[in-house]
Protein backbone atom coordinates (compact mmCIF):
# COMPACT_ATOMS: atom_id res chain seq x y z
CA UNK A 1 0.00 0.00 0.00
CA UNK A 2 1.18 3.36 -1.11
CA UNK A 3 2.16 5.62 2.16
CA UNK A 4 -0.54 8.44 2.93
CA UNK A 5 2.02 10.75 1.91
CA UNK A 6 3.28 10.03 -1.22
CA UNK A 7 -0.13 10.11 -2.17
CA UNK A 8 -0.69 13.53 -1.00
CA UNK A 9 2.12 14.53 -3.39
CA UNK A 10 0.85 12.74 -6.53
CA UNK A 11 -2.71 14.50 -5.46
CA UNK A 12 -1.00 17.61 -5.34
CA UNK A 13 0.71 17.89 -8.16
CA UNK A 14 -2.46 16.84 -10.40
CA UNK A 15 -4.04 19.32 -8.74
CA UNK A 16 -1.38 21.89 -9.63
CA UNK A 17 -1.50 20.79 -13.38
CA UNK A 18 -5.34 21.56 -13.58
CA UNK A 19 -6.20 24.05 -11.08
CA UNK A 20 -8.23 21.46 -9.45
CA UNK A 21 -9.99 22.23 -5.95
CA UNK A 22 -9.75 19.52 -2.98
CA UNK A 23 -12.96 17.94 -4.46
CA UNK A 24 -11.19 16.43 -7.29
CA UNK A 25 -8.19 15.43 -5.97
CA UNK A 26 -9.68 12.36 -5.03
CA UNK A 27 -10.88 11.77 -8.25
CA UNK A 28 -7.39 12.01 -9.63
CA UNK A 29 -6.34 9.23 -7.25
CA UNK A 30 -8.63 6.87 -9.50
CA UNK A 31 -6.51 8.63 -12.89
CA UNK A 32 -3.41 7.27 -11.41
CA UNK A 33 -4.68 4.00 -10.18
CA UNK A 34 -4.72 4.28 -6.35
CA UNK A 35 -8.37 3.59 -5.41
CA UNK A 36 -7.54 -0.41 -5.29
CA UNK A 37 -4.96 0.07 -3.14
CA UNK A 38 -5.12 3.01 -0.76
CA UNK A 39 -7.45 3.48 2.29
CA UNK A 40 -9.11 6.80 1.94
CA UNK A 41 -9.44 6.82 5.45
CA UNK A 42 -6.01 7.80 5.92
CA UNK A 43 -5.73 9.82 2.46
CA UNK A 44 -8.18 12.08 3.34
CA UNK A 45 -7.17 13.07 7.02
CA UNK A 46 -3.78 13.71 5.62
CA UNK A 47 -5.13 16.10 2.78
CA UNK A 48 -7.42 18.18 5.07
CA UNK A 49 -4.58 18.84 7.44
CA UNK A 50 -2.93 19.95 3.98
CA UNK A 51 -5.68 22.30 3.08
CA UNK A 52 -7.46 23.45 5.88
CA UNK A 53 -11.13 22.26 5.46
CA UNK A 54 -13.80 21.66 8.19
CA UNK A 55 -15.24 18.80 9.00
CA UNK A 56 -18.30 19.20 7.11
CA UNK A 57 -16.07 19.32 4.28
CA UNK A 58 -14.68 15.71 4.66
CA UNK A 59 -18.39 14.50 4.61
CA UNK A 60 -19.21 16.02 1.06
CA UNK A 61 -15.31 14.78 0.02
CA UNK A 62 -16.67 11.09 1.17
CA UNK A 63 -19.69 11.68 -1.12
CA UNK A 64 -18.04 12.74 -4.23
CA UNK A 65 -15.81 9.96 -3.69
CA UNK A 66 -18.40 7.47 -3.27
CA UNK A 67 -20.47 9.03 -6.16
CA UNK A 68 -17.76 9.03 -8.13
CA UNK A 69 -15.99 5.42 -7.53
CA UNK A 70 -19.54 4.03 -7.95
CA UNK A 71 -19.83 5.41 -11.07
CA UNK A 72 -16.74 4.31 -12.49
CA UNK A 73 -17.16 0.86 -10.80
CA UNK A 74 -21.05 0.20 -12.76
CA UNK A 75 -19.21 0.20 -15.99
CA UNK A 76 -15.65 -1.51 -15.20
CA UNK A 77 -17.06 -4.76 -16.58
CA UNK A 78 -17.34 -5.73 -20.28
CA UNK A 79 -21.31 -5.77 -20.19
CA UNK A 80 -23.54 -4.07 -18.09
CA UNK A 81 -26.99 -4.54 -17.16
CA UNK A 82 -29.00 -1.63 -18.22
CA UNK A 83 -31.13 -2.23 -15.65
CA UNK A 84 -28.27 -1.84 -12.81
CA UNK A 85 -26.92 1.21 -14.85
CA UNK A 86 -29.72 3.22 -14.52
CA UNK A 87 -30.22 2.86 -10.83
CA UNK A 88 -26.59 3.54 -10.11
CA UNK A 89 -26.77 6.83 -11.98
CA UNK A 90 -30.54 7.50 -10.59
CA UNK A 91 -29.43 6.64 -6.69
CA UNK A 92 -26.08 8.48 -7.16
CA UNK A 93 -28.03 11.43 -8.88
CA UNK A 94 -29.11 13.64 -5.89
CA UNK A 95 -25.95 12.96 -3.84
CA UNK A 96 -24.04 16.10 -4.44
CA UNK A 97 -27.40 18.03 -6.21
CA UNK A 98 -28.68 21.32 -4.28
CA UNK A 99 -32.11 20.51 -2.79
CA UNK A 100 -35.18 20.95 -5.11
CA UNK A 101 -36.20 24.43 -5.57
CA UNK A 102 -40.52 24.72 -4.69
CA UNK A 103 -41.91 25.13 -7.86
CA UNK A 104 -45.50 27.79 -8.50
CA UNK A 105 -46.50 24.66 -10.47
CA UNK A 106 -45.26 21.20 -11.66
CA UNK A 107 -47.24 19.04 -14.04
CA UNK A 108 -46.33 15.77 -15.57
CA UNK A 109 -48.01 14.43 -18.55
CA UNK A 110 -47.06 13.09 -22.02
CA UNK A 111 -46.62 14.47 -25.73
CA UNK A 112 -47.47 12.00 -28.38
CA UNK A 113 -44.21 11.04 -30.99
CA UNK A 114 -44.66 10.59 -34.51
CA UNK A 115 -45.03 6.88 -33.59
CA UNK A 116 -47.58 6.70 -31.06
CA UNK A 117 -45.89 6.38 -28.17
CA UNK A 118 -46.62 8.59 -25.11
CA UNK A 119 -43.78 10.99 -24.21
CA UNK A 120 -43.41 11.36 -20.48
CA UNK A 121 -42.71 15.40 -19.43
CA UNK A 122 -42.55 17.48 -16.96
CA UNK A 123 -43.41 20.79 -16.60
CA UNK A 124 -41.78 23.26 -13.55
CA UNK A 125 -43.06 27.36 -13.94
CA UNK A 126 -43.40 30.22 -11.91
CA UNK A 127 -47.28 31.72 -11.72
CA UNK A 128 -48.29 33.48 -15.40
CA UNK A 129 -49.33 32.86 -18.97
CA UNK A 130 -48.18 32.77 -21.94
CA UNK A 131 -44.36 32.20 -20.38
CA UNK A 132 -41.50 31.65 -22.69
CA UNK A 133 -40.43 28.00 -22.14
CA UNK A 134 -37.04 25.99 -22.20
CA UNK A 135 -37.59 22.27 -23.72
CA UNK A 136 -34.95 20.70 -21.70
CA UNK A 137 -33.34 16.82 -22.59
CA UNK A 138 -31.54 15.44 -19.83
CA UNK A 139 -27.86 13.58 -19.85
CA UNK A 140 -26.61 10.18 -19.61
CA UNK A 141 -25.18 8.83 -22.59
CA UNK A 142 -28.64 7.97 -24.72
CA UNK A 143 -28.94 5.48 -21.99
CA UNK A 144 -29.44 6.64 -18.28
CA UNK A 145 -31.16 9.68 -16.99
CA UNK A 146 -34.27 10.67 -16.47
CA UNK A 147 -36.97 13.68 -15.70
CA UNK A 148 -35.97 12.40 -12.26
CA UNK A 149 -32.57 12.56 -12.04
CA UNK A 150 -32.33 16.13 -13.29
CA UNK A 151 -35.78 17.60 -11.41
CA UNK A 152 -33.38 19.90 -8.76
CA UNK A 153 -31.62 21.33 -12.05
CA UNK A 154 -34.87 22.10 -14.29
CA UNK A 155 -36.06 23.44 -10.71
CA UNK A 156 -33.21 25.56 -10.32
CA UNK A 157 -33.18 26.80 -14.23
CA UNK A 158 -36.85 27.84 -14.13
CA UNK A 159 -36.55 29.50 -10.98
CA UNK A 160 -33.45 31.54 -11.97
CA UNK A 161 -34.77 32.86 -15.51
CA UNK A 162 -38.10 32.66 -14.31
CA UNK A 163 -39.23 30.85 -17.19
CA UNK A 164 -41.18 27.56 -18.01
CA UNK A 165 -38.75 24.59 -18.12
CA UNK A 166 -40.24 21.16 -20.22
CA UNK A 167 -38.08 18.25 -18.98
CA UNK A 168 -38.75 15.57 -21.43
CA UNK A 169 -38.00 11.79 -20.72
CA UNK A 170 -37.23 10.69 -24.69
CA UNK A 171 -36.91 6.71 -25.06
CA UNK A 172 -33.37 5.57 -24.08
CA UNK A 173 -31.05 2.59 -26.07
CA UNK A 174 -30.53 -0.19 -26.09
CA UNK A 175 -34.17 -0.69 -26.30
CA UNK A 176 -34.81 2.05 -28.43
CA UNK A 177 -31.81 2.71 -30.79
CA UNK A 178 -30.67 6.09 -32.80
CA UNK A 179 -32.44 7.72 -34.22
CA UNK A 180 -35.31 7.29 -31.66
CA UNK A 181 -34.23 9.95 -29.13
CA UNK A 182 -33.50 12.48 -31.56
CA UNK A 183 -36.76 12.09 -32.87
CA UNK A 184 -38.47 12.48 -29.84
CA UNK A 185 -37.00 15.46 -28.68
CA UNK A 186 -37.91 17.01 -31.98
CA UNK A 187 -41.81 16.36 -31.27
CA UNK A 188 -41.71 17.58 -28.34
CA UNK A 189 -40.25 20.89 -29.89
CA UNK A 190 -42.61 20.35 -32.34
CA UNK A 191 -45.28 19.84 -29.70
CA UNK A 192 -44.62 22.90 -27.72
CA UNK A 193 -44.98 25.23 -30.74
CA UNK A 194 -47.98 23.86 -32.08
CA UNK A 195 -49.59 23.14 -28.78
CA UNK A 196 -48.48 24.66 -25.57
CA UNK A 197 -49.87 27.34 -25.50
CA UNK A 198 -52.94 25.21 -23.91
CA UNK A 199 -50.71 24.60 -21.44
CA UNK A 200 -49.51 28.61 -20.54
CA UNK A 201 -46.47 28.76 -22.89
CA UNK A 202 -45.58 31.54 -25.39
CA UNK A 203 -45.23 29.65 -28.73
CA UNK A 204 -42.81 32.53 -29.62
CA UNK A 205 -40.21 32.08 -27.39
CA UNK A 206 -38.77 28.69 -27.03
CA UNK A 207 -35.18 27.94 -26.55
CA UNK A 208 -33.96 24.04 -26.42
CA UNK A 209 -31.34 23.15 -24.32
CA UNK A 210 -29.52 20.47 -22.71
CA UNK A 211 -26.38 18.63 -21.05
CA UNK A 212 -23.75 16.28 -22.55
CA UNK A 213 -25.84 13.89 -24.74
CA UNK A 214 -29.15 16.25 -23.75
CA UNK A 215 -26.98 18.79 -25.48
CA UNK A 216 -26.57 17.11 -28.74
CA UNK A 217 -30.37 16.78 -28.89
CA UNK A 218 -30.87 20.32 -28.18
CA UNK A 219 -27.80 20.98 -30.83
CA UNK A 220 -29.65 18.61 -33.55
CA UNK A 221 -32.92 20.77 -32.85
CA UNK A 222 -32.01 24.12 -33.75
CA UNK A 223 -30.63 22.70 -37.05
CA UNK A 224 -34.38 20.99 -37.64
CA UNK A 225 -36.23 24.19 -36.03
CA UNK A 226 -34.01 26.28 -38.81
CA UNK A 227 -35.08 23.75 -41.91
CA UNK A 228 -38.41 24.12 -40.48
CA UNK A 229 -38.85 27.55 -40.29
CA UNK A 230 -39.16 27.65 -36.50
CA UNK A 231 -37.44 30.79 -34.72
CA UNK A 232 -35.98 29.66 -31.45
CA UNK A 233 -34.41 31.94 -28.91
CA UNK A 234 -31.36 30.34 -27.77
CA UNK A 235 -29.86 26.77 -27.40
CA UNK A 236 -28.42 26.25 -24.05
CA UNK A 237 -25.25 23.28 -24.32
CA UNK A 238 -23.99 21.61 -21.39
CA UNK A 239 -20.61 20.04 -22.43
CA UNK A 240 -22.64 18.91 -25.32
CA UNK A 241 -21.14 15.69 -27.39
CA UNK A 242 -20.53 16.95 -30.92
CA UNK A 243 -18.47 14.50 -32.71
CA UNK A 244 -18.97 10.81 -33.94
CA UNK A 245 -15.50 9.85 -32.42
CA UNK A 246 -13.45 10.29 -29.70
CA UNK A 247 -10.34 11.32 -31.58
CA UNK A 248 -9.52 14.84 -29.41
CA UNK A 249 -7.20 15.57 -27.44
CA UNK A 250 -8.94 16.02 -24.40
CA UNK A 251 -10.80 12.73 -24.88
CA UNK A 252 -7.14 11.24 -24.74
CA UNK A 253 -5.65 13.63 -21.35
CA UNK A 254 -9.30 13.17 -19.89
CA UNK A 255 -9.51 9.10 -20.68
CA UNK A 256 -9.69 8.13 -17.46
CA UNK A 257 -10.52 9.42 -14.04
CA UNK A 258 -12.09 12.12 -14.74
CA UNK A 259 -16.16 11.16 -13.91
CA UNK A 260 -16.77 10.27 -17.57
CA UNK A 261 -14.37 7.87 -18.71
CA UNK A 262 -13.49 6.19 -22.26
CA UNK A 263 -15.11 3.48 -21.32
CA UNK A 264 -18.47 4.97 -20.41
CA UNK A 265 -18.35 6.87 -23.49
CA UNK A 266 -17.80 2.86 -25.46
CA UNK A 267 -20.38 2.03 -23.43
CA UNK A 268 -22.89 4.64 -24.06
CA UNK A 269 -21.82 4.43 -28.32
CA UNK A 270 -21.98 0.45 -28.37
CA UNK A 271 -26.21 0.52 -27.25
CA UNK A 272 -27.04 3.75 -29.08
CA UNK A 273 -26.01 3.35 -32.33
CA UNK A 274 -27.51 0.51 -34.62
CA UNK A 275 -23.95 0.44 -36.37
CA UNK A 276 -20.52 2.05 -37.39
CA UNK A 277 -22.12 4.41 -39.38
CA UNK A 278 -24.35 6.02 -37.05
CA UNK A 279 -21.37 7.78 -35.82
CA UNK A 280 -20.97 10.07 -38.92
CA UNK A 281 -24.76 10.89 -39.16
CA UNK A 282 -25.52 14.23 -38.56
CA UNK A 283 -27.91 13.63 -35.89
CA UNK A 284 -25.56 11.77 -33.59
CA UNK A 285 -22.60 14.00 -34.32
CA UNK A 286 -23.87 17.84 -35.46
CA UNK A 287 -20.43 19.23 -35.28
CA UNK A 288 -18.87 17.19 -38.28
CA UNK A 289 -22.09 14.52 -39.50
CA UNK A 290 -22.94 13.79 -42.60
CA UNK A 291 -26.58 14.33 -44.21
CA UNK A 292 -27.72 11.87 -46.64
CA UNK A 293 -26.55 13.81 -49.79
CA UNK A 294 -22.90 13.18 -48.09
CA UNK A 295 -22.30 16.91 -47.17
CA UNK A 296 -21.73 18.31 -43.48
CA UNK A 297 -24.77 19.75 -41.97
CA UNK A 298 -24.81 23.62 -42.45
CA UNK A 299 -25.52 25.53 -38.74
CA UNK A 300 -25.59 29.11 -40.60
CA UNK A 301 -28.91 30.46 -39.35
CA UNK A 302 -29.59 28.37 -36.68
CA UNK A 303 -30.75 29.56 -32.76
CA UNK A 304 -28.00 31.76 -31.28
CA UNK A 305 -26.06 29.59 -28.68
CA UNK A 306 -24.95 29.56 -24.89
CA UNK A 307 -22.37 26.97 -24.44
CA UNK A 308 -20.82 26.17 -20.73
CA UNK A 309 -17.61 23.39 -21.05
CA UNK A 310 -16.03 21.89 -17.91
CA UNK A 311 -12.22 21.91 -18.48
CA UNK A 312 -11.40 19.19 -17.14
CA UNK A 313 -13.96 16.69 -19.65
CA UNK A 314 -13.64 14.31 -22.61
CA UNK A 315 -15.65 16.47 -24.44
CA UNK A 316 -14.53 20.08 -23.99
CA UNK A 317 -12.75 20.31 -26.93
CA UNK A 318 -15.57 18.81 -29.49
CA UNK A 319 -17.26 21.49 -27.33
CA UNK A 320 -15.24 23.89 -28.04
CA UNK A 321 -14.85 23.49 -32.10
CA UNK A 322 -19.21 23.42 -31.98
CA UNK A 323 -18.66 26.93 -30.77
CA UNK A 324 -15.90 28.25 -33.57
CA UNK A 325 -18.46 26.05 -36.36
CA UNK A 326 -20.99 27.99 -35.18
CA UNK A 327 -19.48 31.49 -35.04
CA UNK A 328 -17.86 30.17 -38.29
CA UNK A 329 -21.84 29.82 -39.84
CA UNK A 330 -22.58 33.80 -38.22
CA UNK A 331 -24.11 32.68 -35.12
CA UNK A 332 -24.08 34.30 -31.95
CA UNK A 333 -22.46 32.33 -29.60
CA UNK A 334 -21.65 33.28 -25.71
CA UNK A 335 -19.11 30.58 -24.79
CA UNK A 336 -17.66 29.80 -20.66
CA UNK A 337 -15.65 27.19 -19.52
CA UNK A 338 -16.04 26.29 -16.09
CA UNK A 339 -12.05 25.81 -14.85
CA UNK A 340 -11.16 23.44 -12.82
CA UNK A 341 -14.45 21.11 -12.90
CA UNK A 342 -15.36 17.79 -14.79
CA UNK A 343 -18.66 16.64 -16.74
CA UNK A 344 -21.59 16.45 -14.95
CA UNK A 345 -20.40 19.00 -12.93
CA UNK A 346 -23.58 21.44 -12.94
CA UNK A 347 -25.05 18.41 -11.21
CA UNK A 348 -22.73 18.93 -7.97
CA UNK A 349 -24.07 22.00 -6.74
CA UNK A 350 -23.65 20.87 -3.06
CA UNK A 351 -20.27 20.60 -3.54
CA UNK A 352 -18.87 22.96 -6.40
CA UNK A 353 -19.47 26.53 -6.29
CA UNK A 354 -18.88 26.36 -10.52
CA UNK A 355 -22.43 24.42 -10.12
CA UNK A 356 -23.92 27.75 -9.51
CA UNK A 357 -22.03 30.07 -11.52
CA UNK A 358 -23.05 27.85 -14.45
CA UNK A 359 -26.76 28.05 -13.17
CA UNK A 360 -26.53 31.71 -12.69
CA UNK A 361 -25.10 32.67 -16.29
CA UNK A 362 -27.40 29.80 -18.20
CA UNK A 363 -30.45 31.80 -16.67
CA UNK A 364 -29.23 35.12 -16.99
CA UNK A 365 -28.26 33.77 -20.95
CA UNK A 366 -32.11 32.73 -21.12
CA UNK A 367 -33.67 35.98 -19.71
CA UNK A 368 -31.44 37.68 -22.09
CA UNK A 369 -33.20 35.66 -24.77
CA UNK A 370 -36.47 35.76 -23.53
CA UNK A 371 -36.58 39.45 -23.29
CA UNK A 372 -36.68 39.45 -19.85
CA UNK A 373 -33.67 40.48 -18.70
CA UNK A 374 -34.35 44.51 -16.98
CA UNK A 375 -32.16 47.13 -17.62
Amino acid sequence: MASAAGLTNLVQQYSNRYRWNIIFMLTACQAIAYLDRVNMSVVVPVLIRQHGYSAATVGVLLSVFNWSYTIAQLFSGPLVDRVRARAAYAGAADVLDIPPQAMDRVESFSVQARDGFDIPVRLYAPTGIQLPVLVYFHGGGFTIGSIATHDALCRRLAHLAGCAVLSVDYRLAPEHKFPVAQDDAWDVVQWVAGKGAGFGLDPCRIAVGGDSAGGTLAAVCAIQARDAGLILALQLLFYPGTAGHQDTASHRRFAKGFVLEQAHITYFFEHTLRSAADRDDWRFAPLDGLRSDGQVADVSGVAAAWLGLAECDPLVDEGLAYADRLRMGGVAVDLEIYRGVVHEFIKMGRALPQAAQAHGDAARALRQAFGLETA
